[in-house]
């Protein structure tokens, strides 16, 4: 069963074009879906109408997005607002713009256990310092208390892992992560998503224009070129048996 469908989904500019067209693609629970396509194609548009977070010179025409059941357009924004923040998360592109530069590492972390699961500060904390040890972020103590400029991209990166999974959300949408960071960080860094994925059971919509991610993190993928799904399939077929000229 699908924990994440997207069904006939459309976007425009206001006023404007069309960005999304009859976009329709599934998330089984526990799945890593790759999104795939050039820049421009609409990846990133994707992620953000499922969390929510369209820009406001963009609007939904048409469509549904169903999470875990329940049709997200149908709610009221409180309603859906809630909801989202209660079952999804997100992994930004660029962790140094992502975190907040004049506050420490710990707030960042631990706000969203407190404002979303309701926990007591001192629980937050103390879940903030284990998931900074499960992202293999040596002295959790020190970086907690440290502010983001003092630490490199890589660990920036596995602090937005960690406070993704904070919450233990059911699906996180992961909007190129390793884009920013070099070759041999991105392997660490794709390395850890997967562990992370595996172990807590999460879904992940890992958005990305590069195929040899896809290849090792994701198990189903779909196309995206100028706004259409032109394929969604297995990893396996696609890369057997491409079935798209553009693929």
């Amino acid at each position: 069963m699908s924990y994440l469908e997207i069904d006939r989904l459309s976007v425009r500019l206001k006023g404007g074009g069309p960005l999304l067209r009859q976009v329709s693609l599934a998330v089984a629970a526990g799945e890593v879906h790759g999104l795939v396509g050039e820049s421009g194609a609409g990846k990133s548009m994707i992620g953000k109408a499922v969390l929510g977070i369209l820009p406001r010179s963009t609007e939904i025409t048409a469509g549904r997005i169903v999470l875990d059941g329940v049709d997200l357009l149908t709610l009221p924004p409180a309603e859906r607002r809630r909801r989202i923040g209660a079952s999804c998360a997100l992994i930004p592109q660029d962790p140094l713009t992502a975190l907040n530069p004049s506050r420490r590492i710990g707030p960042q972390i631990t706000d969203r256990l407190v404002d979303i699961l309701g926990w007591p500060r001192a629980k937050a904390e103390t879940r903030a310092r284990e998931l900074l040890a499960e992202v293999h972020i040596p002295d959790p103590e020190r970086v907690m208390r440290s502010y983001p400029h003092e630490l490199s991209g890589g660990m920036r990166q596995r602090i937005l892992i960690a406070s993704a999974f904070a919450a233990e959300p059911k699906l996180i949408v992961a909007d190129e992560p390793t884009t920013a960071l070099d070759v041999t960080v991105q392997k660490q860094i794709l390395k850890l998503i997967k562990e992370m994925q595996e172990r807590h059971g999460t879904a992940l919509l890992f958005v990305t224009h590069d195929l040899g991610v896809v290849s090792k993190v994701c198990q189903s993928l779909s196309v995206l070129y100028a706004g259409l799904v032109v394929e969604d399939c297995a990893v396996r077929d696609f890369f057997r048996a491409p079935g798209h000229a553009y693929s």
